[in-house]
């Protein structure tokens, strides 16, 4: 039976470390995934007091296992760009197909007020469940790097 826990800042991870909870993510976001530098650079915003930021992690968990997480975070732009992203979600590669990535979005959508986005690559293979779930692809994401 899958459990999913909310974490709403350090003292909250239960039975695992932060640092399990970035690796997990780092491992199973396999080539989508960004640095843990950058993991902990998001759960840090998550857990942040200040106005302007803020959000939540959740952890799913089958008979004390880590199966699955998600970072989420306020925009602070409600209105005109959603209320939340989906900055990370990751389901243990051996755990996939069996429902769980649905189960987290269902909980997401739970405890976020307001809409929500997330930004997926053309060829992640997540992306049809994305669309089962209602997100659908309005815009064309094109980023400006820096020099």
């Amino acid at each position: 039976m899958l459990t999913i826990k909310k974490i709403n800042n350090d003292k909250e991870f239960g039975g695992i470390t932060r640092d399990e909870f970035v690796d997990f993510l780092f491992v199973h976001l396999e080539q989508f995934g960004d640095p843990k530098e950058d993991i902990n650079k998001c759960l840090d915003y998550a857990f942040s007091g200040e106005k302007s930021s803020g959000g939540f992690a959740l952890a799913a968990y089958d008979e004390n296992k880590l199966v699955g997480a998600v970072i989420m975070n306020k925009t602070g732009m409600s209105g005109y760009i959603p209320d939340w992203i989906l900055v990370y979600i990751a389901v243990d590669s051996s755990q996939r197909g069996k429902g769980i990535g649905k189960q987290i979005i269902e909980e997401v959508y739970k405890n976020c007020k307001g809409d929500v986005k997330l930004h997926v690559e053309y060829d992640n293979p997540a992306k049809r469940l994305y669309e089962r779930m209602g997100f659908v692809n309005k815009y064309a994401d094109m980023r400006y790097k820096a020099k």
